[in-house]
């Protein structure tokens, strides 16, 4: 049984040349750097949405960006 699913990709030609490069220059597959790509991207969407969902919760309790670090330092001592 397999452990991966193959995808097929398309890219402009100087992404599929630079992507190769990359790929060579780091002793890696294409496959292994695209995957490290994408899991870069996840995780930075995740903590773009982390980010969207702390700055709706500040704005709904009116807690401003100064005061954020002030109120987590002093929830972490509290705890």
């Amino acid at each position: 049984m397999r452990t991966s699913k193959i995808l097929s990709l398309s890219l402009p030609p100087e992404l599929a040349r630079e992507a190769e490069r990359f790929a060579k220059r780091e002793g890696k597959t294409k496959s292994e750097l695209f995957r490290e790509a994408l899991r870069r991207y996840i995780q930075e969407q995740r903590w773009m949405d982390l980010r969207r969902y702390g700055d709706q919760q500040a704005r709904k309790l009116g807690v401003r960006e100064p005061a954020v670090e002030r109120l987590i330092e002093e929830y972490r001592k509290g705890r």
